[in-house]
């Protein structure tokens, strides 16, 4: 069963807080994934999500909220005629305006009807099918509880109990008994309503509190004050009595008992009871269940349900469920004239003799339940989130938001969690990294020192070049100098040989030729000698580049090691 994406996401508000898979007790609803900027942000899996709402009420950064009919009740209400349902808990929400909220519907032309009625016609329902012999059963007015039981314990639909809840049983009554076939829009406390009237196809728009209120502060709307302690109103149909109480804690219980106070009936509230009783419901065998498991999956009932947006205290919608019981309690008639438990009621004796038990009666349709991963392929998710041992299997931190770490490993099988979420993992994965920096940091430090060692050997062997540089500069100086010398010396010589007639012109010409080789000789070291030192000013140009190369290693390599 797939119903349209009710609970929605904000993701840019999303901190990967958990808190949404922590409080929810729908086990596949959350699709936790990470982003590649590094963030985790959960989603919902409108298939399996029970849109009971807890992830909407305890989301403190704003990322969950729901989509209900408000908006598209109001375009209708400006075509035709609407039928509006109020549930009982309008009073206790709004108990200083509730009346002013009816007429403002009233005075745009729709039809007010009391929801009390529908659930005063479901206690009848259900006290008729349990005189026919209805086995043990499961209260249903809470549609995340049937949602939960189609989904995730089909098994028990049989026991669910086939009578309509009170707005169901409303509807059916105006649509069968009244003969109206005007569209239909409730004003409820409840997210997951929307998924009952979209199952059985009765109403057309779940009109939340919460948005009722925000579409009448945005548009400017002001309705009139009334006083809280009257609760009578002038409804289209008759006014409900005491099914005006099913919005509080075992109110169907309540109500059952008035008429037969010996039904064995057990109740329980609160999405982190009333699922784990479920479960363990399925596992009973029948001689220990009761008669009747009245269930609700909010603590405090509907009064204070996801979609109320209200700010009463459990002791003042509580104190306000007084009030309408004993006003209820006020106008109920019993054949006796005046109210007795043992008396029989008037109200149920026209139920009797005018509606058919079988109108008020439904099916459900249960989902194929996803099988659990075999403990091979949990083993490999163990393995993958370094869970090796059985302590670390058993670590449970909860951080992830699932109770267990088999249940973090049985949501990453299915694909609907990443081992990147569990913290024990992530942390392993940073001392791993953290281990493997240490030793590159070790590393870098060895490599660093033997570096700074090979540069002060650079630097000397630098030093000791530029020192012999100075050397051969300072010789080829001397050299030049005394070649110059020679040279002048021998040119002198050639000068006087050649001008001094009284020596042998043979000899005279044998000693000028060796003096000119001789001095042809000196002119080419005098070359060599002016190579070198054009040689030698590159070599030091090139010498003090590499110095000051060295230099910036040292200094990069000494800052490294810092």
């Amino acid at each position: 069963m797939s119903t349209g994406e009710i609970i929605i996401v904000q993701p840019d508000k999303c901190v990967g807080c958990n808190s949404c898979v922590r409080t929810c007790p729908a086990p596949e609803a959350n699709i936790t994934k990470m982003l590649d900027d590094g963030r985790f942000v959960t989603t919902v899996n409108p298939d399996k999500c029970i849109t009971c709402g807890e992830c909407v009420r305890n989301c403190s950064h704003g990322a969950r909220d729901y989509i209900d009919d408000t908006d598209k009740c109001m375009q209708r209400m400006t075509k035709e005629k609407v039928i509006i349902l109020a549930t009982p808990a309008i009073k206790s929400v709004f108990p200083t305006k509730w009346k002013g909220i009816l007429d403002w519907f009233k005075g745009k032309g729709c039809i007010v009807y009391d929801v009390s009625l529908g659930a005063d016609i479901c206690t009848w329902a259900h006290l008729r099918a349990i005189q026919r012999g209805a086995g043990n059963m499961i209260t249903q007015p809470c549609a995340a509880i049937v949602r939960y039981v189609e989904i995730y314990q089909p098994n028990l639909i049989k026991s669910l109990s086939t009578i309509h809840s009170p707005i169901s049983c409303m509807v059916t009554y105006i649509k069968k008994y009244l003969r109206r076939s005007n569209p239909i829009a409730v004003l409820s406390p409840c997210i997951a309503k929307k998924t009952e009237f979209e199952e059985t196809g009765l109403v057309d728009y779940n009109v939340t509190f919460k948005k009722l209120e925000q579409y009448f502060d945005k548009n400017g709307i002001k309705v009139a004050a009334n006083d809280p302690s009257d609760l009578e109103y002038k409804f289209e149909e008759m006014q409900g009595q005491l099914g005006a109480v099913y919005p509080r804690p075992g109110g169907l219980r309540d109500n059952l008992w008035m008429h037969d106070p010996d039904l064995n009936i057990t109740t329980s509230e609160g999405v982190h009871k009333v699922y784990p009783e479920l479960d363990m419901y399925a596992k009973m065998p029948d001689s220990k269940r009761p008669q009747v498991f009245d269930v609700l999956s909010c603590e405090f009932g509907c009064n204070i349900g996801p979609a109320s947006g209200t700010t009463q205290s459990v002791f003042d919608v509580m104190s306000t469920m007084r009030d309408v019981e004993r006003e209820a309690k006020s106008r109920r008639k019993t054949t006796g004239g005046v109210f007795s438990r043992g008396g029989e009621d008037k109200l149920f004796k026209k139920f009797d003799d005018e509606l058919k038990l079988s109108d008020f009666e439904r099916g459900y349709t249960a989902s194929a339940p996803t099988p659990l991963p075999s403990d091979r392929q949990l083993e490999a998710v163990f393995e993958m989130m370094g869970k090796h041992t059985p302590a670390d299997k058993t670590y449970n931190c909860n951080s992830c938001g699932h109770r267990t770490c088999r249940e973090m490993a049985i949501a990453i099988s299915r694909g609907l969690d990443t081992v990147d979420n569990c913290i024990v993992h992530a942390k392993s994965v940073l001392t791993s990294r953290h281990s493997a920096l240490t030793a590159q940091h070790e590393l870098l430090s060895e490599i660093t020192s033997e570096c700074l060692s090979l540069s002060d050997e650079l630097r000397e062997d630098l030093k000791n070049i530029n020192s012999n540089m100075d050397t051969i500069g300072e010789s080829t100086a001397k050299t030049s100098e005394r070649a110059k010398v020679v040279n002048d010396l021998l040119n002198n010589v050639i000068t006087f040989c050649k001008a001094n007639s009284s020596m042998d012109a043979s000899s005279v010409g044998q000693l000028v030729e060796i003096l000119e080789m001789t001095n042809d000789a000196f002119k080419a070291l005098d070359d060599n000698v002016n190579v070198t030192n054009e040689s030698s000013d590159t070599i030091r140009n090139s010498i003090k580049q590499i110095s000051s190369l060295v230099d910036s290693i040292n200094d990069t390599l000494h800052k490294t090691e810092k």
